[in-house]
């Protein structure tokens, strides 16, 4: 679907690299949600699209809204 049919284009995130600083866009398929038993166990991730780095940070319960708002995977660990 195009911006012009009157339908929101895909969902994307602004995200970070710790390792390369690197400052780019996601679409949600590119990351995943895990939603642990306490906030320590929940987190998101993503692999860098500049140095190819696997990234993974905590995600309080704001983040956590947007992500699965957005259609990011999630997964339920115990």
């Amino acid at each position: 679907m195009s911006p012009t049919d009157g339908m929101p284009g895909p969902v994307t995130f602004k995200a970070g690299c710790p390792d390369c600083r690197g400052r780019f866009e996601l679409a949600a398929g590119a990351l995943r949600l895990v939603i642990g038993g306490s906030r320590r166990t929940t987190f998101y991730s993503f692999t860098c699209p500049a140095c190819g780095v696997a990234v993974r940070k905590p995600a309080g319960e704001r983040i956590v809204e947007l992500l699965t708002g957005g259609g990011v995977s999630t997964l339920r660990s115990v």
